[in-house]
């Protein structure tokens, strides 16, 4: 499915693959909500929200597991969107194990994927369907372990604050491409609406090789909150009209309050 959620697959040193063994503390907290708007040339597009769920079991390895809810407002041109997306993804926030997506297609059809990163066999497993019918069923092999959009989301939280550039196997649809995130360090002060002081936030940058919806591919920018919890704050991507404006409206997560500027 084309539509796949990458708002804030986010993030130019040496580039390398993650580290394996990282100690970086994890920023994933069952229960947490976050909810984004986006917005082009100030006009509103439509709602981002993003939810995590507790530790869960998936086929004898512990995962957590999160969900993530698009929408479009109403009666704006070109753009009528309805979707939601799960993900698999392991405990040390680098790769998925499963990740399922479904996407409204019209007033009476929608369109379902599925996805099975089988590591144990080196192989993915991607089925499609429309209206629960199956329309193509594709394995591709794999030595590597894959993010799907999602799973990037909070693999770039989870190492944010790691100082180097890095590639990451990602998987688009059917296709596994890599995304270059850029971890600099960098400390900048970002002023959104829903917030009424500058917030304390880590800048990256990075690059897409592949291409997702309306385009979206190229360069990417995105500012975290500059504490353990990481949470996105603001990011910027490319599209086909243009850069999109992606900014935090609403939270939920225990003790967390956005670190002052």
């Amino acid at each position: 499915m084309k539509f796949r959620f990458l708002i804030l697959s986010l993030l130019v040193f040496s580039i390398g693959l993650l580290p394996a063994n990282s100690q970086t503390k994890i920023v994933m907290q069952p229960g947490e909500e976050l909810e984004y708007e986006v917005s082009f040339f100030n006009v509103k597009l439509g709602k981002i929200k993003i939810v995590t769920e507790q530790i869960t079991d998936y086929r004898g390895f512990q995962v957590y597991r999160a969900k993530s809810f698009m929408e479009s407002y109403s009666g704006i041109p070109f753009v009528d969107l309805k979707a939601s997306y799960s993900s698999w993804i392991d405990t040390t926030i680098s790769f998925s194990h499963r990740f399922e997506g479904s996407l409204k297609l019209d007033a009476d059809r929608w369109a379902f994927q599925k996805i099975l990163f089988n590591y144990d066999e080196n192989m993915i497993y991607n089925e499609k369907y429309e209206d629960k019918v199956l329309i193509e069923k594709l394995n591709t092999p794999t030595t590597k372990k894959i993010n799907d959009g999602l799973s990037l989301f909070f693999l770039a939280r989870q190492y944010t604050n790691m100082k180097r550039s890095v590639k990451v196997p990602t998987l688009m649809d059917t296709k596994i491409g890599t995304t270059y995130l850029n971890f600099h360090g960098k400390k900048e002060n970002v002023q959104i609406p829903a917030i009424k002081y500058p917030v304390k936030t880590v800048y990256f940058d990075g690059r897409a090789d592949w291409e997702g919806v309306y385009g979206l591919s190229g360069k990417f920018e995105g500012w975290f909150s500059d504490d353990e919890a990481r949470v996105p704050i603001r990011a910027k991507m490319n599209v086909y009209v243009g850069n999109v404006i992606i900014e935090l409206i609403r939270w939920k997560r225990n003790g967390w309050t956005p670190p002052r500027g």
